[in-house]
């Protein structure tokens, strides 16, 4: 950080501080982070005997980093709605101007608009990305020091469920606030988008095709950005309706050994 602020400045070295150290070293924390089971669990499962912070609190996490990059960004382009816009819109022109496309303004102003939404995306999508190759690194390496969790099994806390509510409605208020709430429903709707994907490596379980499914479903999302709406979707309703625990419920136990 002292090298980083001599050699720019010392607003750019804490930028660089609340966007890349400081969300890397708490993640990491939190990975690491356990605590004993209680009594009966640790006795019933004595192979495990600590609690490891859960992925679906970290994924929550990642999005409250994304969304304080993303607020902080906007919020240094300007303190109001309109100036934000002003400035998104000078600088899609200058990019369009640099490689000599033309848009007219309803495309313009359809891009001023998500701009602040698909920065939130992938905020989200950089962060757990990071998070993710970090721990494959350190688990080839032997220096991960938790068991690799199941993501399948990925669910995000309840109370998740009111927030994205409220910031849907939120995002009708106009203004800098309604700009803030669409940053907060791309990020938590990211979030479940995760979700969705683990619905579906647990929904495709006994599919013999199962790798090609999970494919073309992956190459459906990576072609058509809206394919990922249907993917949060679904990680909404397993978070309301339980569809991998119904699933599971459902499935018959494994043969036994002979």
């Amino acid at each position: 950080m002292t090298v980083i602020a001599s050699l720019f400045s010392l607003p750019y070295s804490g930028m660089f501080a609340v966007v890349n150290a400081l969300p890397a070293w708490w993640l990491a924390h939190l990975v690491l982070l356990a605590r004993p089971l209680p009594k009966e669990a640790a006795v019933a499962n004595p192979d495990a005997p600590l609690e490891w912070y859960p992925v679906g609190r970290i994924l929550l996490w990642i999005v409250v980093f994304a969304t304080i990059i993303t607020a902080t960004t906007l919020l240094m382009m300007g303190t109001d709605a309109a100036t934000i816009q002003n400035t998104i819109r000078k600088g899609w022109s200058d990019v369009l101007e640099s490689t000599g496309l033309t848009l007219n303004d309803s495309t313009l102003d359809a891009l001023v608009m998500i701009a602040p939404i698909g920065a939130e995306m992938a905020a989200v999508a950089m962060l757990t990305l990071n998070l993710w190759l970090a721990a494959k690194i350190a688990a080839t390496s032997g220096r991960l020091h938790r068991p690799w969790p199941d993501l399948k099994n990925t669910t995000l806390p309840t109370v998740m469920i009111a927030a994205l509510l409220a910031a849907i409605v939120c995002c009708f208020s106009g203004g800098l606030p309604g700009i803030l709430a669409q940053v907060v429903t791309a990020g938590l709707s990211m979030a479940y988008a995760l979700t969705g994907f683990a619905v579906l490596h647990t929904l495709t379980l006994a599919m013999k095709s199962r790798p090609l499914w999970l494919g073309c479903a992956y190459a459906v999302v990576a072609g058509f950005a809206w394919a990922l709406l249907a993917v949060a979707l679904l990680g909404l309703a397993d978070a309301v309706f339980g569809l991998r625990e119904r699933y599971l419920r459902s499935r018959p136990p494994p043969l036994p050994k002979s």
